[in-house]
């Protein structure tokens, strides 16, 4: 199946991110519901430790994409992009703004995991 032309993007700061836990951190993301528990740890760790804002946004940027993939594989969900900004939306019409919910959990007002059980659970009949 090939995606749309919207999804190019975030699915390399996806894959981007992935080959960065694991080759950095050691950490292994599959693309799964239950591995943005470990995302949202590693944004909170980040958080705590008091890192500033411009030293994480990339990284920020691929959690973000990697949680909307996670939501795309889940739901059947696609990528959608307007003057920069990308979204995913769910099969039920609903845009969701992963990108964002990484900033926001890095504020400590967000999570990733919650994000992903909303939006697949709002994509559900």
């Amino acid at each position: 199946m090939t995606r749309p032309p919207a999804a190019a993007k975030p699915m390399r700061w996806a894959a981007d991110a992935v080959a960065t836990m694991r080759e950095g951190a050691r950490v292994r993301l599959d693309y799964s519901a239950q591995s943005l528990w470990r995302v949202d740890r590693m944004v909170e760790d980040l958080r705590r430790e008091g890192t500033p804002y411009d030293a994480v946004e990339a990284v920020l940027r691929g959690f973000g994409a990697y949680a909307g993939e996670v939501i795309a594989r889940q739901s059947g969900a696609e990528w959608w992009t307007s003057g920069g900004d990308h979204w995913i939306r769910t099969p039920d019409g609903l845009l969701w703004d992963p990108m964002d919910e990484a900033r926001r959990c890095f504020a400590g007002h967000g999570s990733l995991r919650l994000l992903c059980r909303d939006a697949t659970g709002a994509a559900r009949p």
